[in-house]
């Protein structure tokens, strides 16, 4: 059966198929391939959408922008003091009045809430750039990566280190679960996901040949491990305060090249990125400064080093993300 995504929001992959997830990867392998050869596909001249970021990004913002752009769309642009969504205008007021002038919405920023809302109000397709407890077009990205080095996705063993409490670790066990993959999370017992979500990807994958399997032990995680992956271990909006307690429950959690050779000399580093692997950001000389890490969630070695695949991946945001827009509208 043809899969047919036209006027569908994106809000979290709990909502497709596998058979519709592959779909957005076919679509964005066959995009990537265009746009590299330098094949023009301005397929939606005449469209333009409506970018809100009420939390800024680097990769999101441009991966929307480079990917209206090539697809022949006008994009506008609403950073968090260019928005009244929430403050003096209603969530359900915002998606009409935007609905009404674009063909497509895009939000990034807090609750799941506001992008559930946004997408019940307006009539136009809406895209989930990130909010707090998931990030579905950072989960293609990944897929493709994966499907780029491996040549498949089914069966692939991901272990995933650090602070499973949010979107990425959340959107892991949904993607993997949806895919048949086995996921591993890796973290002290305090920072362990949502019990409902874990029961919930765990019976997706009992039907998909999938796993979820929760560890405190991370050489126990690392071992046989295809992909290792980690986020930054406070998120944005954060306090500095909170660095504090959690360097110090996150340090057995960092991925060094003692992890990688664990997991065998096949396997490949992740990184949804930023991140805080030397001293080239403020951030990570401000943390050197007061607790001495000059390395928080990755080693440089691990970043830097051949096994890693961090930069093809936030290539990859983009063509996914214009794939999600291709297939929408």
């Amino acid at each position: 059966m043809a899969v047919n995504l036209k006027g569908r929001d994106f809000l979290k992959l709990l909502d497709f198929s596998a058979e519709e997830i592959e779909y957005f990867l076919d679509l964005a392998a066959d995009l990537k391939d265009k746009k590299k050869k330098g094949v023009p596909h301005k397929m939606f001249e005449g469209k333009n959408i409506a970018l809100i970021f009420e939390k800024t990004s680097t990769r999101t913002r441009c991966s929307f922008e480079v990917a209206g752009h090539d697809l022949g769309m006008g994009t506008t642009y609403l950073d968090p003091s260019g928005s009244q969504i929430g403050k003096k205008e209603s969530i359900a007021d915002t998606a009409r009045v935007l609905a009404g002038m674009y063909d497509g919405i895009e939000y990034r920023g807090y609750g799941q809430e506001i992008v559930e809302e946004l997408a019940k109000y307006s009539k136009v397709p809406v895209w989930n750039g990130l909010t707090n407890e998931f990030h579905p077009t950072q989960m293609l990205a990944d897929l493709l990566t994966i499907r780029e080095q491996f040549g498949y996705v089914k069966g692939i063993k991901l272990s995933f280190f650090g602070d499973c409490r949010y979107n990425m670790a959340n959107s892991w066990m949904v993607a993997g679960a949806k895919m048949g993959m086995h996921i591993t999370l890796c973290a002290n017992k305090k920072y362990f996901p949502d019990e409902e979500l874990v029961k919930t990807c765990r019976e997706i994958a009992a039907e998909s040949g999938g796993s979820i399997t929760l560890t405190e032990d991370a050489k126990e995680g690392a071992k046989g491990a295809d992909v290792l992956y980690t986020d930054v271990w406070v998120s944005m909006g954060e306090p500095m305060e909170a660095w504090a307690e959690r360097i110090e429950e996150m340090k057995p959690y960092q991925v060094t090249k003692e992890l990688m050779d664990l997991a065998g000399e096949k396997a490949i580093f992740m990184h949804c990125l930023p991140a805080f692997h030397d001293q080239g950001t403020g951030i990570g000389r401000e943390i050197y400064e007061q607790f001495g890490m000059a390395e928080l969630e990755v080693t440089d070695e691990v970043f830097e080093g051949p096994g890693s695949r961090v930069f093809e991946e936030a290539e990859n945001r983009m063509h996914t993300i214009k794939a999600v827009m291709a297939a929408t509208l």
